[in-house]
């Protein structure tokens, strides 16, 4: 028999900080229920790139590359199949997944080495604006990286580091009792002293 408190909905999670939060900041979580059916436009989708293009950059380097793939194409498809664990369960009703790439090319040559730093600069702008868009974003780590290099033909020196789920937030109980219970379990961070080495 299923929990029905379980199963409850939960689309809007908030953040308990200690302090109050821009509104898009505040209201930012990593869903794993998303429409199946929702759809992600041109304009939206060029706005969530746009916003990670103009991310931080050291020395103007830029050395962060995206392959995007939109439910329905053979991009996305491909996506799906480097997925692992439960990810492969839940991501395909996304409406877009972004596969997030460090040029690390220059490293090797004795270039700077900022490049995964600046890629999850990039990345974390790209789930911002997706809020502000109406839009969440889930990143994933579970992922059969050779398969996403393969797939897409990457050479040596870019290297696939992360996949964000982007579409329209759901209904937990739509996900089926094991990952409902982890989508509606507490929103938890540690506190800021544990995270502040010194402050004065």
């Amino acid at each position: 028999m299923v929990n029905s408190e379980v199963l409850a909905p939960s689309t809007r999670r908030n953040a308990e900080s200690s302090v109050p939060l821009v509104p898009l900041l505040d209201e930012r979580w990593s869903p794993r229920s998303f429409d199946a059916a929702a759809t992600i436009t041109d304009q939206q989708l060029d706005a969530l790139l746009e916003a990670a293009r103009w991310a931080p950059s050291a020395a103007n380097k830029q050395q962060r590359r995206f392959i995007v793939g939109r439910r329905g194409t053979a991009t996305f498809d491909a996506i799906v199949d480097a997925l692992m664990g439960f990810n492969a369960v839940w991501a395909p009703n996304a409406s877009a997944l972004v596969v997030a790439v460090a040029d690390v090319s220059s490293v090797a040559d004795g270039g700077m080495s900022w490049a995964e730093y600046d890629l999850g600069q990039a990345v974390a702008h790209l789930t911002v604006q997706a809020h502000a868009e109406g839009l969440h974003t889930h990143q994933m780590g579970g992922v059969e990286w050779d398969r996403i290099t393969s797939a897409f033909d990457l050479p040596a020196g870019l290297k696939p580091m992360t996949v964000t789920a982007v579409g329209v937030v759901d209904e937990a109980h739509k996900l089926g009792e094991a990952l409902a219970t982890r989508e509606n379990a507490p929103r938890t961070r540690l506190p800021l002293d544990e995270l502040v080495l010194r402050r004065d």
